[in-house]
């Protein structure tokens, strides 16, 4: 069976593809923003809003030196570096700055600013962590090597995950990872005093992390060593994820990380109709819930060699397919959480966002 998603809208991207990242979603209940990031600047866009509503960033480092988070209300946008979590207001003020040890390979310097190493060999393809703010925009989560520049503690080159107040990057709570990360990427929770972590270490494995905030101490709790999360519940109380070979699709309970089922690709998915029938069937990295008990989950990665990709409907209390999602027009790449109840795809080309949502049940309330 398949079920037709309804098209929300279509956005155009603000940047050229060619100079920049893929834009992405960023949500909160009732709010949703577009992200770019290019070189030079990142540009924030309220899909809410009526008309355009761009915020631009200007950009402390190229792209390819970090990530980027952007608060709730998309008036500051925090750059994880190689070597300091900067926050960063439109007009391109410095809000704050932490500096850490850099992010480069080998290198065991703590730099004073990006001029530093911006044209050295050695930190051409740095390593990378990340940041993200919490639901409510008062924290910002960081995970980076140490030392920090300040701080009593000697951290050496260990990594940290930090928990910062967003209004003047204060360090309110530190751990160590105990990882050795190539990237990260960070899961918020709709309790903005809860974060999960995933960390890449290329060949040594993928460990996520689960922390806590309680006004004193940051907790942290490793969920597994080879798992990447995808999202979480809009009650909170499930996590999901999937390994990092792709085969099975894992929710877990939040709050101690009990896996609560597990739906494997391979005899659940069909081949697909381009295929020979022999080739690999796998879970994208990404895959959204659209209410506590449903999640959309593709296998984009391995149909698109065989022509269009293919979207599914997943039971997320018994870990069952329900039915496969068709769309208006060929959607593209994974799925992507824009929330309440809704998700996004790319397009093939880069330059605009599609947002969709699941048909009205015929008698119930239109939730648009």
């Amino acid at each position: 069976m398949t079920v037709t998603a309804r098209l929300l809208s279509t956005v155009v991207a603000p940047l050229e593809a060619a100079s920049a990242d893929a834009p992405e979603v960023t949500h909160r209940p009732g709010r949703r923003l577009m992200v770019q990031r290019g070189d030079d600047e990142l540009v924030v866009r309220d899909l809410e809003a009526d008309g355009p509503a761009d915020v631009c960033f200007p950009a402390p480092w190229p792209r390819r030196f970090g990530e980027v988070a952007v608060s709730p209300e998309g008036d500051v946008a925090v750059f994880a570096g190689v070597h300091a979590v900067r926050a960063v207001e439109s007009s391109g003020a410095t809000r704050w700055e932490v500096r850490h040890g850099c992010w480069g390979g080998a290198c065991s310097l703590v730099h004073t600013s990006f001029a530093e190493y911006a044209d050295d060999e050695d930190h051409r393809y740095p390593d990378s962590g990340s940041a993200a703010f919490s639901v409510d925009g008062k924290l910002v989560w960081a995970h980076v090597r140490g030392p920090l520049s300040a701080g009593g503690e000697s951290d050496d080159d260990q990594e940290l995950w930090l928990v910062l107040d967003a209004a003047d990057g204060s360090v309110l709570g530190r751990a160590r990872t105990m990882t050795v990360g190539s990237a990260s990427y960070h899961t918020p929770h709709p309790d903005p005093a809860q974060m999960g972590l995933s960390v890449g270490e290329g060949e040594e494995g993928s460990p996520v992390l689960w922390g806590r905030w309680d006004g004193q101490r940051l907790s942290v709790r490793k969920v597994d060593d080879e798992l990447l999360l995808q999202d979480v519940s809009p009650s909170g109380r499930r996590l999901l994820a999937v390994d990092i070979g792709q085969y099975t699709l894992y929710p877990h309970a939040a709050d101690d990380g009990t896996v609560l089922g597990e739906l494997d690709a391979e005899g659940t998915v069909p081949p697909h109709p381009g295929s020979s029938g022999g080739d690999r069937v796998y879970w994208d990295c990404e895959a959204a819930f659209v209410d506590e008990d449903t999640v959309v989950a593709g296998t984009s990665g391995c149909d698109a060699g065989f022509g269009t990709v293919r979207h599914w409907l997943v039971d997320a209390r018994t870990m069952t397919l329900l039915d496969e999602i068709s769309y208006p027009f060929p959607a593209f790449g994974p799925v992507r959480s824009a929330g309440d109840g809704r998700w996004y795809t790319v397009s093939g080309d880069g330059a605009s966002v599609c947002l969709w949502e699941l048909p009205a049940v015929p008698g119930a309330p239109d939730g648009s």
